[in-house]
């Protein structure tokens, strides 16, 4: 089966990113013999519609499933019409996810994990959700999970307060 992971490399040793559409790299990763095919997500710097755009690119490629660390409304709905299963939530390094996922370890999710939008950098300057600047404060709700292990890459540490 093809898997595809939403990475900040290009290789199973490869930190998995946390933001789905905005990812800087998607791995297809065949999960019988771990081959790789590392994409550039080209979506990652459009204005709107990155998730909707990724998500047609797993298709296209022909994953059965997504892992990752959050996934938006619009980009789920385009995934699960298809049939790919997500597997949110998830970080690390990817060729661990890969193993949970053929140890089915893993559970997917039953819709979007982050509101639309969430993978946006804020016009004051504020990281979004999860973003490699190493997160901040998302305009509400919080999500910070400290998941950076002190490289920037973070979930967040907000508390949801506005700014």
């Amino acid at each position: 089966m093809k898997v595809a992971v939403s990475a900040y490399g290009e290789d199973l040793g490869a930190e998995i990113n946390p933001r789905f559409g905005r990812c800087e790299y998607i791995l297809i990763v065949d999960t019988k013999d771990k081959s790789v095919e590392a994409i550039s997500n080209g979506n990652r710097n459009l204005g709107g519609g990155a998730g909707i755009q990724t998500a047609g690119l797993v298709i296209d490629k022909g994953a059965g499933a997504v892992i990752t660390g959050s996934c938006g409304p619009n980009a789920m709905d385009v995934l699960s019409a298809s049939g790919v299963k997500v597997y949110a939530g998830q970080a690390g390094i990817v060729g661990e996810a890969i193993d949970r996922f053929n140890r089915g370890e893993l559970a997917p999710a039953a819709g979007a994990t982050v509101p639309e939008k969430s993978g946006i950098e804020a016009p004051s300057g504020n990281a979004g959700y999860g973003s490699a600047r190493g997160g901040g404060c998302r305009a509400a709700g919080g999500m910070g999970r400290g998941r950076g292990m002190g490289r920037g890459r973070g979930m967040g540490q907000g508390l949801g307060r506005r700014q």
